[in-house]
């Protein structure tokens, strides 16, 4: 490989005692493609085993813990141990390829889809509606508040999907603190408005980081990550800002995980409001953690160039590929054997066979403009 790029070859071990070939992750994409039952398809284990050859680690398409928490048509779930056979298989083929394989937990919370849930009920920590469209799915109904002993049934809902992930022989968990879904919504100053004792709005997420430690160790026979995807600002006011973030953070860090991961899609986003500078949100966290504990960058990366920046620039110890490793499988192949020049960077509406794209996601990226980048034939 070419030297500018050595570093995003380095090998590292998590603190939790996991070892990872080098320092590029895919990243967690929701691919609307499991079976009617929300089991993991043949087409989402053809999928991530053509992309499990290069990258070090795969974090999967978000997993639905509680029957309530269902946010995509096709989601996977793991919900139930009838789930954990079609994550066994989808646990070997990212193993197959040489990579490790992190399962996203998820709720959605108040971004639920009310026709994919029992009785069309979406919860939250208070009833506040959600604002404005959120990715795939127009969300405007008021959530109905969880009461406490329902925060502890969700939280032992994550803690079995962990255990599950376990027995599926899986390296870890990632719990989705991001994108406005349930976690995010405790966090959050505009959708938690409670008065127990999840006013304090860490409080749910540092119970759940405790309950899932403790299946880790009463289940776990080999070294097992848990880490924690966060978005950094809302648009919503009140609603998160840097400052919001920063507080999180650092009761995230004393909870000793073994990775932060930041949502965005642009990794050099700078901050909405309440910091005034020309760096980078990524910038401002990754000199903020200081290396307290390992961060994942992300966000508009399609070149090595791009890769790079991220980690050396940005000061991140991962960087996660999305789309550029749905439009090329073996981008990270391709750029470790000094081959830039052959990736691909565009679709073209043939590709979807050589690609190895499941049906439902390929509709979807032709349907939605600007989504991809997708070169259409222009009809005359």
């Amino acid at each position: 490989m070419k030297s500018n790029y050595e570093d995003l070859f380095q090998d590292f071990t998590f603190k939790s005692g996991v070892q990872v070939r080098n320092r590029l992750m895919m990243a967690p994409m929701t691919t609307f493609s499991s079976n009617q039952e929300d089991y993991v398809s043949e087409e989402e284990l053809d999928y991530y085993r053509e992309r499990s050859n290069g990258v070090g680690t795969i974090i999967t398409a978000c997993a639905y813990v509680s029957k309530s928490g269902k946010g995509f048509d096709g989601q996977m779930g793991i919900d139930h141990d009838g789930t954990i056979e079609g994550l066994s298989k989808l646990a070997d083929v990212i193993h197959e390829g040489g990579a490790k394989g992190v399962v996203q937990l998820y709720h959605g919370g108040r971004l639920a889809v009310p026709r994919l849930i029992p009785n069309g009920e979406t919860v939250s920590a208070s009833p506040v509606p959600p604002l404005g469209d959120r990715g795939f799915y127009s969300i405007e109904q008021t959530p109905r508040a969880l009461t406490t002993e329902e925060i502890y049934e969700i939280i032992k809902d994550f803690s079995e999907a962990t255990r599950r992930a376990i027995q599926a022989g899986f390296d870890g968990v990632e719990l989705h603190g991001a994108t406005g879904y349930l976690l995010q919504q405790f966090v959050s100053p505009h959708s938690n408005h409670r008065t127990d004792e999840f006013e304090n709005r860490h409080l749910f997420a540092l119970k759940l980081i405790d309950e899932v430690k403790s299946v880790i160790k009463d289940h776990a026979t080999k070294p097992f990550i848990i880490g924690y995807r966060f978005s950094p600002e809302e648009p919503e006011t009140p609603g998160i800002t840097m400052k919001e973030t920063f507080d999180l953070i650092d009761d995230l860090i004393k909870a000793d995980l073994d990775y932060l991961h930041i949502a965005t899609t642009n990794a050099w986003a700078k901050p909405r409001r309440g910091i005034t500078s020309e760096k980078s949100r990524t910038e401002w966290i990754a000199e903020y953690i200081n290396g307290r504990v390992p961060l994942i960058g992300v966000g508009n990366i399609h070149t090595p160039e791009d890769a790079a920046l991220v980690l050396n620039k940005g000061k991140t110890d991962f960087v996660a590929l999305g789309r550029a490793l749905v439009v090329d499988p073996h981008w990270v192949e391709k750029v470790r054997n000094e081959e830039e020049d052959s990736l691909i960077l565009s679709l073209t509406e043939n590709d979807q066979q050589k690609t190895v794209i499941p049906t439902p996601l390929w509709k979807l990226i032709l349907e939605v403009d600007g989504w991809f980048p997708v070169k259409k034939t222009v009809k005359k």
